[in-house]
């Protein structure tokens, strides 16, 4: 495994990251499965080198969380050998205040998430969308004094606009306030608006692109279906450009059977290697998908493959900020 810097941070994370989305319970998402099946699998990762996880509240409605601070509790000598994230936004409960980004709701998550995994800080919190109901000033003010009680060591963002993203670093910028480390957002081989204003944006900060979806929710690492493709409206956003995404997958397929290795070792392997990346979160559900991350870290793809690779991409529509 590989140790990179969280952009311009100190802090060092492995260049894959675990996402621990799929691990919690069933009754909550058809896909999401137990921790005794999670186990081997993050026991596998970490065995590895892996030492990045990321979580959110809403996963499984924190049932995510309460796995992931068990698990890697009893995988890692100390609270310092490993690096978590978890993130904030997304409903908690019925109630007015139990979503978005107001001071009232951040406060009571961040303290509901580390009772839940059963730490005392995380090292990465991340506001999980741009919330357009709550003035930004107040949401970054209030991810400040989180940092400052030392219940977060960084702050991080996922998917949103790119003058969004700027906004919130100038209010940081201006106000003293602790600014943005990473960006969480949605980029692989067959949804790459992220290139446009992003990560270019990032890129100038100093900001660490870690991305979400690297596989497309599977469709670059296989053919067939499974239960999450058909109940999970987020693996079903690409379904309007099958066309035009099945020319790059059929070049991914190129390379892979070229390389004598599965697509989704391609996959990852070009993540990787844009510029300004970090560590793409990798979703995994079997020992194989930890096999192909792990694999990807040293498998470097050649000018000619990373051409043939994004020639077949077109423009889509933006996915992913809801």
């Amino acid at each position: 495994m590989r140790y990179v810097h969280l952009g311009a941070t100190g802090l060092r994370v492995s260049q894959i990251c675990l996402g621990m989305m799929s691990y919690g319970k069933a009754e909550v998402r058809a896909w999401h499965q137990s921790e005794g099946v999670a186990e081997p699998i993050v026991r596998r990762a970490v065995d590895a080198g892996v030492t990045f996880f990321d979580t959110a509240d809403m996963y499984s409605l924190g049932a995510s969380e309460e796995i992931t601070g068990r698990l890697l509790g009893k995988m890692f000598a100390k609270r310092d050998d490993y690096v978590l994230a978890t993130k904030v936004y997304f409903p908690m409960g019925p109630g007015p205040n139990d979503q978005g980004l107001s001071r009232k709701h951040i406060m009571a998550s961040i303290d509901d998430s580390l009772r839940r995994i059963g730490t005392d800080h995380v090292d990465l919190y991340q506001i999980h969308r741009f919330d357009y109901e709550t003035p930004l000033a107040e949401t970054m003010s209030a991810l400040h004094d989180i940092v400052k009680a030392g219940k977060a060591r960084y702050i991080g963002a996922s998917s949103m606009y790119a003058w969004q993203f700027a906004k919130a670093q100038h209010l940081a910028a201006v106000n003293g306030w602790t600014a943005f480390a990473a960006m969480q957002n949605h980029y692989n081989l067959i949804y790459r608006e992220e290139e446009r204003e992003m990560i270019p944006l990032c890129l100038d900060q100093g900001v660490g692109v870690i991305p979400w979806s690297p596989l497309a929710r599977g469709r670059l690492a296989r053919t067939d279906t499974t239960t999450r493709t058909t109940t999970d409206p987020v693996a079903t956003m690409y379904d309007a450009h099958t066309e035009d995404d099945a020319k790059v997958i059929d070049a991914l397929r190129s390379v892979a059977t070229s390389r004598g290795v599965p697509a989704a070792q391609v996959a990852l392997a070009w993540l990787a290697g844009k510029p300004g990346v970090t560590a793409p979160i990798v979703g995994a559900t079997k020992p194989q998908h930890i096999e192909d991350a792990i694999a990807a870290v040293d498998l470097e793809l050649t000018e000619d493959e990373v051409a043939t690779l994004e020639a077949p991409y077109r423009p889509h529509p933006i996915l992913g900020h809801d």
